[in-house]
């Protein structure tokens, strides 16, 4: 744990100097993305300006696609004279380090975090139909999770040595269906990503619409 210590902090000194903080994405990204993390600018949920419900979809899916890989999606559908509530989920990512600049699923000090111990994250993204027909509003979740070590990986002791840090586990109900995963911790949701999604979904969405608009000659 140490000896990674020392390395972050040698890569955070290193990193200062160049001219720029170290979480600053690249120069090759869209403005979009480049913008630092502070107070939640977009509310969550945030109302997406299209009214097409299948067009709606395909930019959301395509957004998140950006971000992590999708497990499964309920779109929107149209059922007789009513709009069904639609829903993404993704599959859990390993959060990528501070020597992992290219990636977008982590937003300023949450990589820090994720080059001292192991983070993963998925997301949640709900779509419901604006009841006046002026869209479709967009809840992202994004939720993070702890690596559960039962010792550090590169502890110097072996794995044979006799240890008295971890109790006995019990199967208290095995019949029970809803146990909570094995090897990961619950720390919550990121909403520093979650305010960056949002920001690209708005802007894509926006886009769209501009394409959407008659040429006027």
């Amino acid at each position: 744990m140490f000896s990674r210590l020392l390395i972050v902090s040698g890569l955070l000194l290193t990193l200062s100097g160049c001219g720029g903080p170290w979480w600053a994405p690249p120069e090759e990204l869209p403005p979009v993305m480049q913008t630092p993390p502070g107070p939640a600018a977009f509310a969550n949920p945030a109302l997406i300006p299209i009214t097409d419900p299948q067009c709606a979809w395909e930019v959301i899916a395509d957004v998140v696609d950006d971000y992590y890989t999708i497990e499964r999606e309920e779109p929107v559908r149209m059922i007789g004279n009513v709009l069904t509530q639609g829903r993404l989920d993704t599959l859990p990512s390993i959060s990528p380090t501070i020597l992992e600049p290219w990636r977008k699923d982590a937003v300023g000090p949450e990589r820090i975090e994720n080059t001292l111990q192991t983070m993963r994250r998925r997301a949640v993204v709900q779509v419901y139909p604006d009841v006046n027909g002026a869209g479709y509003w967009v809840d992202v979740a994004v939720f993070k999770e702890l690596e559960d070590l039962r010792r550090p990986e590169q502890a110097s002791a072996g794995a044979a040595t006799l240890s008295y840090d971890s109790s006995l586990d019990r199967v208290e109900n095995p019949i029970q269906l809803d146990q909570p995963p094995q090897g990961w911790i619950p720390q919550g949701r990121d909403p520093l990503l979650e305010q960056r999604i949002l920001e690209h979904l708005i802007a894509r969405a926006n886009e769209v619409q501009m394409e959407m608009l008659p040429v006027i000659r």
